[in-house]
Formats: structure tokens, sequence, C-alpha cells
């Protein structure tokens, strides 16, 4: 089988959560003998750093990357007030892009083009146009679903502004779905949505996976200490950590005056980076996420909007962590509250679970424990690409 894999950010290096769960597919499929082959967008956000790839994935997946200026444009983004498209996806669209990609499908055979996000959608007509490979659209998430949450926690024209954008996405959404050959979506909820935005095409879940034997438990962890890590640049996260501190953490530390919250992400906002509050420490971007987690006790994840799986829940659960998180950051992991994971929606909730746990380092190991063991069983990389390859081969004959 022969792969041609889009995606809307280089995979490699892996600056994020996102570029994780398309290089963990990449090297997933190259295990299981198919032939792939990367096409990626470059931007000013995630640029194309050959020099930091490896020989041998370049000579493995011959990745070739087109570069495109993604950045919000305010006469650009005005002007399309006056169409009916959505501006997000319109944003990832170049012709030199298009013409990678008739270039790459016109010079090989495809069985399947695997389009890694809504954002490189936008090719689908070109892509039929050329060849009869089957089309799969991995939806990372609902992302008309994101910006209507967005929108909640807006105001005024801003507020106005983000719902237009969420309409617009969600209309393309529809649109979308029975256009391509395959959905493989990310968790069962948002299969859900999908089937109720009116999809008829072939969709099964594939959850982000990881190789257990990458995580390596330390033991030398911190006391009383609590972390978040995240990409600091996704507005989501910047709400979230800071509704947590202005709301949470100084009650945290009027009852449990040694605790210590350890903040690190990359492109941390300047008003983060300056931020002062008794016993916070902004470390900023790390050079290794698995070692900051492992230095902690407990990892908090307070996101009230977003979609899809948050990776680095996956991750800390993984490295042995309690994760105290909201329902809508734990969205699509098979988790049991209080077993595995601890939900915590309000102030008064994050509040209490952490200063329990903090005073439990019993129950808190416990509970640890038990989400390695979940990860180790539920999210194994190879078993899902397995599963991944299965469907490619079914639809591949249909």
């Amino acid at each position: 089988m022969k792969v041609l894999q889009i995606c809307l950010k280089p995979p490699v290096p892996e600056m994020d959560g996102g570029c994780k769960a398309m290089n963990n597919i990449t090297l997933g499929l190259l295990s299981n003998n198919v032939d792939v082959k990367v096409i990626t967008i470059s931007t000013p956000k995630h640029p194309f750093k050959k020099k930091e790839i490896s020989n041998k994935y370049i000579a493995q997946t011959a990745i070739e990357d087109t570069y495109i200026d993604t950045s919000v444009n305010a006469i650009s983004a005005f002007l399309n007030l006056f169409s009916s498209r959505s501006y997000n996806v319109e944003r990832f669209y170049s012709k030199a892009f298009e013409k990678l990609i008739t270039t790459t499908i016109q010079k090989d055979h495809f069985d399947v083009i695997l389009l890694e996000s809504l954002y490189v959608t936008g090719y689908v007509k070109t892509i039929r146009e050329h060849t009869n490979a089957k089309i799969v659209y991995r939806a990372h998430n609902v992302e008309s679903e994101i910006w209507y949450r967005n929108a909640e926690q807006e105001k005024g024209l801003k507020k106005s502004y983000f719902q237009l954008l969420a309409k617009r996405i969600k209309k393309y959404e529809q649109q979308l779905l029975n256009r391509v050959d395959a959905i493989a979506a990310i968790t069962e909820k948002d299969k859900k949505e999908f089937l109720q935005l009116g999809c008829k095409m072939p969709m099964e879940v594939f959850p982000f996976g990881i190789d257990s034997k990458n995580y390596v438990i330390e033991s030398n962890i911190s006391k009383h200490t609590v972390c978040h890590i995240g990409s600091m640049d996704w507005k989501p996260n910047q709400f979230g950590i800071n509704w947590f501190l202005t709301n949470v953490w100084n009650d945290v530390i009027e009852k449990f005056p040694e605790a210590k919250l350890n903040l690190a992400g990359k492109n941390m906002p300047r008003e983060l980076l300056e931020h002062k509050q008794k016993n916070v420490n902004i470390v900023g971007e790390v050079a290794d996420a698995n070692q900051f987690i492992n230095q902690n006790e407990i990892m908090v994840v307070p996101l009230f909007s977003g979609s899809g799986m948050r990776i680095k829940i996956i991750e800390g659960m993984a490295l042995q962590k309690l994760v105290i998180a909201t329902q809508i950051a734990a969205e699509g992991i098979s988790y049991t509250d209080k077993q595995n994971i601890v939900i915590a929606n309000t102030k008064e909730e994050f509040t209490d679970s952490i200063l329990l746990y903090l005073n439990n380092i019993e129950q808190q190991k416990q509970i640890a424990e038990n989400a390695r063991e979940l990860i180790r069983t539920h999210y194994d990389n190879q078993l899902i690409v397995n599963n991944l390859v299965r469907f490619f081969n079914q639809i591949k004959h249909t």
C-alpha cells in the first residue's frame, strides 16, 4: 500500500501535540511496511526545519514542503466578511501547495491520500481531478465546536466575529464530510457529531496513540508540585491558565502553603512570562516535556474550549501522573473519574481536588498508576495504526 500524507504543518520535529499526532501515524504506517510520502505546509508559526529532521526520516518519507503565510491579515479577514467562505480554511490555501500536490500525485500512484486536519481539505477538488486514490479525512477535532466554544469566552464584536467564523466553518464541515471517501475520527464524541452533521461516508475512530516504552517514569519528583504544559499561543490554553491563576491557585496555597505551581509551554505570552504570584514558577518553553512532567506530582488541565483529544493528558497519564482536568479537556479519553483521572469543572472542584491529593499521596499514586495502565492498554500506537491500515484496505476496495 502507498499512502500520501498531507499535513497542515511539519510533523517533525515534534513541536506540539498536533505534530505528534501526525508523526505517530507516519511512523506507525512505516512500521507496517506501508510506503508513505509526506508533503506539508510550512507556516510562520510552524516553519519547515529540514536540518532538524533525521536523514532516515527524509529517506523514508521523501518529505517536501511549501511555505504559506497563514497569519491573520486584517485586510483579507475584512474582505472575507463579504463572502460565504471560511476564513480559517482559506488561510491554508495556495496555488504553490496545490501545484506540489498535483505534481506529487501525477508522478506516483497512491492508494490512499490522508488529509491531516480540516485545514488541508481545501485541496479535495484538485486531488479528485488527478487521481482515483481514496481520500481519507483525519479529523483531529470538530473545528466548528472549537470556534463556538471560543466565542463563549469572548464579548462584544469579538464574540460576534467568532460566532460568524464558527457558523461558516460548520457549514464547510457539513459539505466536506460527504466529499471524501472516509473519515478517521479521533474520538467517539467527534464521530457522533459528524453523524449529526449528516456524514454518510465510512467512519471509524482512531485515537491518538503513543509507545509507552518512550515514557519512562522517573523517581526524582519534587514534593507538593502542580504543573501545566501546553502550547501557550493557543487561546484556549491561555484562557484556562489565566482562569486557574485568578480563581484557584491563591485558595490552594492559602490552605497548603508548600504547594508550588510550575507552568511550561512554547510561545508563552509576555504577560504570563512577567506574571508574579506566590509559589508560581513560569518556566516557559522546555527542552524535554517528559522530563518537566516527570518532576511534578500533579498535572492540571483547566481547558474550557477545544475539541478532539488533548495529547498532553495522554502523555501525563503515560508518565504516571495524577491529572486533574475539566470534562472538556478529557473529552475523547476512555477515563473513569477518580479512578484514572480526576474531573474538575469549577474553581471549587479544582481547589478541593488539588488539596485532597496533595494531602493523600497514596490515593494520588493509585490513580496515577491506573492512568498509566489505561494508556498502555487502550492507546498503544501500533494497535491503533494496525486498525487504521485495516480501514485503509477496506475502503481501497470499495
